[in-house]
């Protein structure tokens, strides 16, 4: 298994917020676009917020990779839909790469057994 931490900011606008969160309730989600996270080796995503800085958790299996995501992606209509849609409620980081939505972190810390 590999654990992956990720960060994207939504607009800062409550009503924005807010619609956003009805689109992630759970039964709300497209079915198509959790199909192709399976097939890409995700395993679990979680994703929390505060304010309007969200932070995602992503659990694969040892064969997933960031590339082939994208290729799966790249080819699936509906997570294309989904993507176009999430982008009128999200904005990138500041120091996000043009183009670049979730931004993955770096751990920094972990606490020692």
């Amino acid at each position: 298994m590999q654990r992956f931490c990720l960060a994207l900011d939504l607009k800062d606008d409550s009503e924005l917020i807010a619609e956003y969160e009805q689109w992630h309730a759970k039964g709300s989600g497209w079915a198509e676009v959790r199909a192709n996270d399976l097939a890409a080796g995700i395993q679990d995503l979680q994703i929390y917020r505060t304010g309007n800085r969200m932070f995602m958790i992503l659990e694969t299996d040892d064969n997933f990779t960031f590339e082939k995501k994208a290729a799966l992606d790249a080819v699936n209509p509906h997570v294309q839909r989904w993507e176009e849609l999430m982008w009128k409620f999200q904005e990138p980081l500041p120091w996000a790469k043009p183009g670049q939505k979730w931004v993955l972190m770096d751990q920094i810390f972990q606490f020692e057994k």
